[in-house]
């Protein structure tokens, strides 16, 4: 694996997390504020969930394109360029009034997520030593979860004073800090830039590396794949919960949705730490799928509230065990994937988990044209905590497997065996997030 050989570049990860964190706020607030307009404008199920679907399929579709483009490609390079595309397409949202347009800028938007989000996820790793890089993500992590946090609670009272124009603005100049940040960090990866040839643990050559050769890491991808796709109803469904069902305001919207986000600030933190005491990735995949089952656990408890408020400490708890989930992830995937193709490894893994995710997207729309919000909810709990069960079962294998193998698992030591594996951690990207992918 390959990560920097010399002393934590931590400003330019503050750099990557101030740009992150900005950026994934302009995100929310745009998709909050979309939401919050075409639920008002009396728009049903379908357009809610054609909304989502829209600003989530290019990072399906173009995963295979954008991941090479990571690695190949001076990040730099598509940092800037990819920061003004974006800024100018959401100034062109702002003043769009029709729900066709909007949809079809909203897919535009995402095309330039399904870049930037495979670059930053590949440079961090290439920032740090290997002792500090739970550290690095959680900060990326906390980043991206107060930058959700923000927008939702700020489209909540911005759209119900000033409309959607406001918010759709902000979020145009919030991607300037995108252009910035790829100014500025000095680690860069891509272009002509060789990364040093070394093996990955399994001893792959990073050429030849292919995510079906790695049956721990398939069947975790495949099983973070497999919970959002069965639980991402919630995601249509929880608007129109709240809204609608049980009759509260669009601030309080903002309030509950940004309750889970809260919770993956804190979870990051603190699972953070517990990196350190699973050496092996068997150990942290499978803990990270148990994380997801709590996630869906909380779904589902959620659906008994009779008030919004009550969603909110249910929410926090989920959003703690979400915020786990992420690092577990990040780490596992750095450990295992060589530096070179590392790009092309976090776009199939988002690939892989917002295509699940629109399964769910058009699950939920078509059922609330059915079915009330709230047993829709207790389902998607239910469906959620059931694909758990059943994954677990081909990853439990897959680790047992590896561990048989003999590949080396034990987590990355810093030069002093005495000094701990320290950790203070939180997609539209998503990423993501109440559920992965929110």
């Amino acid at each position: 694996m390959s990560f920097t050989t010399a002393s934590s570049r931590w400003s330019d990860v503050w750099l990557a997390t101030a740009a992150r964190g900005i950026s994934s706020c302009g995100d929310f607030l745009a998709a909050s504020a979309l939401t919050l307009a075409l639920q008002s404008a009396g728009a049903g199920g379908l357009a809610v969930s054609g909304l989502l679907l829209a600003a989530t399929l290019p990072l399906v579709v173009l995963a295979p394109l954008t991941g090479r483009l990571a690695d190949r490609v001076d990040s730099r390079t598509l940092l800037v360029i990819t920061g003004l595309a974006q800024a100018g397409i959401c100034l062109a949202l702002a003043y769009a009034e029709r729900p066709a347009m909007m949809i079809a800028l909203a897919g535009l938007l995402a095309v330039g997520l399904a870049v930037t989000q495979p670059v930053l996820a590949a440079l961090v790793p290439a920032m740090v030593r290997p002792a500090d890089l739970p550290r690095a993500s959680a900060l990326q992590q906390s980043a991206g979860t107060l930058g959700v946090l923000a927008g939702p609670a700020l489209a909540g009272v911005l759209v119900g004073g000033f409309g959607t124009r406001l918010p759709l603005l902000l979020d145009a100049a919030s991607y300037l800090a995108l252009v910035a940040a790829g100014l500025l960090i000095r680690t860069r990866r891509g272009g002509r830039r060789v990364p040093e040839k070394v093996l990955a643990d399994g001893g792959i050559e990073p050429r030849t590396w292919r995510l079906r050769r790695d049956p721990l890491l398939l069947a975790t991808v495949i099983g973070v794949a497999g919970v959002v796709g069965s639980v991402g109803a919630i995601n249509v469904v929880e608007v129109f919960f709240i809204r609608e069902t049980l009759h509260s305001s669009t601030t309080m919207y903002g309030l509950v949705t940004g309750a889970w986000t809260l919770g993956a600030l804190a979870g990051s933190w603190i699972f953070a730490r517990a990196v350190g005491r699973l050496h092996r990735d068997g150990a942290l995949a499978g803990a990270g799928l148990a994380l997801l089952g709590g996630c869906c656990l909380m779904v589902l408890i959620s659906a008994a509230v009779p008030t919004a408020l009550l969603i909110v400490p249910i929410w926090l708890v989920g959003g703690i065990f979400n915020g786990g989930n992420n690092v577990f992830g990040t780490v596992l995937m750095a450990r295992r994937v060589p530096e070179a193709v590392r790009g092309r490894a976090f776009a199939s893994y988002v690939g892989a988990v917002q295509g699940a995710s629109m399964v769910g997207y058009l699950a939920g729309g078509v059922l609330l044209e059915l079915l009330d919000p709230r047993p829709l909810v207790a389902a998607a709990g239910v469906a959620g905590l059931a694909a758990v069960g059943v994954l677990a079962v081909p990853l439990s294998r897959a680790a047992r497997r590896d561990r048989a193998a003999g590949t080396p698992q034990q987590a990355p030591r810093t030069a002093d065996p005495a000094e701990p594996v320290a950790a203070p951690k939180v997609e539209a990207g998503t990423a993501v997030t109440p559920v992965p992918g929110r």
